[in-house]
């Protein structure tokens, strides 16, 4: 059995999916800033989530110049701040439950590649407040999430943790922060090059 005295969860394609939200929300971004043809969809921003922003806007925007991807990024952030703010995203089964019981047994955080005030949201929206200790995330210490992870670690003394994730960003990142990746079947990726431990749904980590 796993030993941990904490837990560090990814947050989209982990605790929830914005993605059905996520991309309208982006659309009118782009519609606003001229950038129409640039349209996604809920499964084209599922390859996308978990890299950090910039990366995604040059990933969706290859032929734009900085000042544009950066005026569409402020605009993105302010829509998709309302629509995730308004409608929250979907939890995965369990979530709730499942968070509720380990937290009165481990110390739980996030950590994300998000923007700033998106955990915030998240936590707020969902009522998971309580279960949280601290987080980071990239729109907040400009680090990247192994970096962002062993913040967390080092911010609360953690000894024995391990990072709860759906991508194979999340393993390399995990990997990189030195500590033990679990991975979240049931997100995003399906499949991920070297796992510690896998999940096919959040009750799982029960039995870990």
């Amino acid at each position: 059995m796993a030993k941990f005295d904490s837990l560090i969860f990814d947050v989209d394609g982990t605790i929830w999916d914005t993605t059905p939200i996520v991309a309208p929300a982006w659309n009118e971004a782009m519609d606003i800033c001229g950038l129409s043809y640039a349209h996604v969809t809920a499964d084209d921003l599922k390859q996308l989530f978990g890299k950090p922003m910039d990366e995604i806007i040059a990933r969706i925007l290859p032929d734009e110049n900085k000042e544009t991807r950066e005026k569409f990024k402020l605009c993105c952030y302010e829509k998709e701040e309302d629509a995730v703010g308004s409608a929250g995203g979907k939890l995965y089964p369990h979530m709730k439950e499942t968070l509720e019981a380990l937290s009165k047994k481990y110390k739980l955080y996030v950590v994300s590649n998000c923007q700033s005030g998106y955990i915030e949201t998240m936590l707020r929206v969902t009522g998971f407040g309580p279960y949280f200790m601290d987080h980071a995330c990239y729109g907040d210490e400009e680090k990247l999430k192994d970096e962002n992870i062993r913040l967390i670690i080092e911010r609360n003394g953690l000894k024995n943790a391990a990072y709860v994730g759906d991508t194979q960003g999340d393993a390399d990142a995990t990997h990189k922060a030195g500590i033990p990746f679990i991975h979240a079947s049931y997100g995003f990726g399906k499949n991920v090059d070297r796992a510690e431990y896998v999940i096919s749904g959040i009750k799982d980590l029960l039995n870990l």
